[in-house]
């Protein structure tokens, strides 16, 4: 039985294929310059030698599956994803999900908010009623536990969100367009939190969120994400935890922890969070994070083919089912 799963984030700074124009100030790839990319990209990915790898900026799977194709880990991997539709004559970037684990089920492409839910933009006509990308859902099989769920999203960025006649250098438009980005990043938010309370309703479901947040562990966005603040409910019940604050190793003793650098300040934007059945201290534990690790050498280099973020690597220690009964016993005590 594997006694040992790795989880991963990964956004890949937009993943197309060469001649293709993803943004309009920014010119296509030529094609040493995506051979190049494709190449970085393998020799991370083999790196990381995650079981599941969520992915982000992805404006062709195509591109990705070249990525693929010159690993050594994932060949023969589970590929899911599709590529980002136009809107509004624009691309924008699409996820995708890697796994060496089987999936149990067709995946599901989460497009518009859940509930209904509708969001108010200000100077905006129409409610904001889809995410700003689509979330990935995928049922996997893990190894003698059953089913897992991992999602895989990216949320809107804390980059002013302008809209037509706006001007750049005006304080006010700037204050109502970086107000847009904020709104609209809080309704992703609530939107997979949504979809993450309805999965969990009646049933325990292993299951984790692999991401670009475009905010740190402790913002608003993230804790609507992970669950916090409720009353009337166990501390652990629905809840999602940062991988990083629950691992069991020593590895939190190192100041290594960023996945982004903005003139020079680094912070930690990208996340694996987990459900209880990955945290020790509950009674429900199937396995424990041991560590966390955070590829990023590359982040302060600045290279011309690499991601301007860094990875984050979860290893769990899945229990036997010895273990899981023996661990269950004594916290039930």
């Amino acid at each position: 039985m594997q006694h040992e799963i790795r989880f991963a984030t990964f956004n890949v700074l937009n993943l197309a294929l060469p001649g293709t124009r993803f943004y309009e100030n920014q010119e296509p790839y030529s094609i040493e310059q995506y051979d190049q990319k494709i190449s970085w990209l393998a020799q991370q990915l083999d790196r990381l030698d995650a079981d599941v790898i969520g992915f982000q900026e992805i404006f062709s799977q195509d591109a990705l599956k070249d990525v693929l194709s010159r690993t050594v880990n994932y060949r023969d991997a589970h590929h899911i994803g599709s590529d980002p539709q136009p809107s509004d004559g624009q691309l924008s970037p699409s996820v995708a999900l890697v796994s060496r684990l089987p999936m149990m089920a067709a995946p599901i492409l989460h497009v518009d908010l859940p509930r209904e839910l509708a969001v108010n933009l200000p100077g905006v006509t129409d409610p904001m009623t889809r995410f700003t990308r689509p979330i990935l859902q995928a049922e996997l099989k893990l190894p003698g536990h059953g089913s897992m769920h991992a999602f895989v999203t990216h949320m809107k960025s804390k980059r002013p969100d302008w809209r037509h006649s706006e001007l750049e250098d005006d304080p006010f438009h700037l204050g109502i367009a970086s107000l847009r980005s904020l709104i609209r990043r809080g309704a992703d938010a609530l939107g997979l939190r949504y979809l993450l309370t309805d999965l969990q309703l009646g049933q325990r479901a292993p299951l984790v969120v692999l991401g670009d947040f475009n905010d740190v562990a402790s913002s608003v966005s993230t804790q609507m994400v992970m669950g916090t603040g409720r009353r009337g409910k166990s501390a652990f019940y629905e809840r999602l935890f940062d991988s990083y604050r629950v691992q069991t190793g020593n590895a939190r003793e190192r100041d290594d922890g960023f996945t982004h650098m903005h003139d020079g300040a680094t912070e930690t934007i990208d996340h694996v969070l987990v459900s209880e059945e990955f945290c020790a201290g509950s009674r429900y534990a199937i396995g424990e994070v041991l560590e966390v690790r955070y590829l990023n050498d590359h982040v302060g280099l600045q290279l011309s083919a690499a991601s301007d973020h860094g990875q984050v690597l979860v290893r769990v220690r899945l229990f036997g089912e010895m273990a899981r009964a023996a661990v269950g016993k004594l916290r039930a005590e």
